[in-house]
């Protein structure tokens, strides 16, 4: 990836993060831990590699995204707002009652959003759906997923691995955001799903693992999943929760709390600091 382009990715993603704070913190509730660590994978699928019109977000031919792990909306909004598909006003808006950007997904409400999602486990059966559907009427869009480390300890994450690997869906790519952490602590201690590598491609696909905050392991992955033919991919990302900001980072307890003032303040001024840096 050239300087430039890795460098504009770097601020954007550092601005999705300041977004994740910034509608955290006003909702005084929501899932900063996990929305941080995707953030950079967020920003690439939208900055770089998927075919999205903001102008147009039923857009028929568009690539489609679906956040398996829909409790880190955070991330996913605050991307889609850099993108243009709605006012960044809006993220201060998180979780109120009569905002278009509620606690997960919908899109019923919210423009960009391809899928409602927040029941663990099921985004990925939304996704494949999607990706077969494509295949059916000779449609050249691909489809991308989020899914949470912890949320593949569900069982239907993995029929929808069988169905997937099993109908050789080549269109579809799944990112396992693979930071290590759960809600009730690491994902050794409360019921590891490792190897997830061996996992996936035991179930036919094709697999890449890679530092998920690094923009050239990033876009090497997603190229070598389009050239992969006859396997769905599978893009084991190793991340931080709570990337970007130093007193989440590794953090589970951060996993669905909201920052107080204090913290809010601190947080913003070290994403504020690390963006007057990328912009130096």
């Amino acid at each position: 990836m050239d300087t430039v382009k890795k460098l504009e990715l770097q601020k954007i993603a550092c601005k999705v993060r300041m977004g994740v704070i910034e509608g955290t913190f006003n909702a005084k509730s929501g899932h900063p831990g996990g929305s941080l660590s995707i953030a950079d994978i967020l920003t690439y699928l939208y900055f770089s590699e998927m075919k999205v019109d903001a102008s147009r977000p039923d857009w028929e031919d568009r690539d489609r995204f679906v956040l398996s792990k829909g409790h880190t909306a955070p991330a996913l909004y605050a991307v889609l707002a850099e993108k243009g598909f709605f006012s960044k006003d809006l993220i201060k808006t998180l979780r109120k009652p009569d905002s278009i950007l509620q606690g997960h997904p919908s899109m019923r409400y919210t423009p960009g959003v391809d899928m409602s999602t927040g029941s663990l486990g099921q985004g990925i059966s939304a996704a494949v759906g999607m990706a077969l559907g494509a295949k059916l009427k000779n449609k050249d869009f691909r489809v991308y997923t989020a899914l949470g480390d912890g949320e593949i300890e569900e069982g239907q994450v993995w029929e929808a691995a069988m169905f997937a690997g099993n109908k050789n869906l080549d269109n579809l790519v799944a990112v396992v955001d693979f930071n290590k952490l759960q809600i009730d602590g690491s994902l050794d201690e409360v019921n590891s799903p490792c190897p997830i590598d061996e996992k996936f491609e035991a179930f036919g696909w094709n697999v890449i693992v890679i530092d998920g905050h690094n923009f050239d392991e990033i876009e090497n992955a997603f190229h070598a999943a389009k050239e992969c033919k006859g396997k769905p991919t599978c893009i084991v990302a190793n991340t931080i929760k709570g990337k970007g900001v130093s007193f989440m980072e590794n953090e589970c307890d951060w996993h669905g709390s909201a920052p107080k003032l204090d913290q809010y303040n601190q947080a913003m001024d070290e994403l504020n600091k690390a963006l007057a840096g990328l912009e130096a």
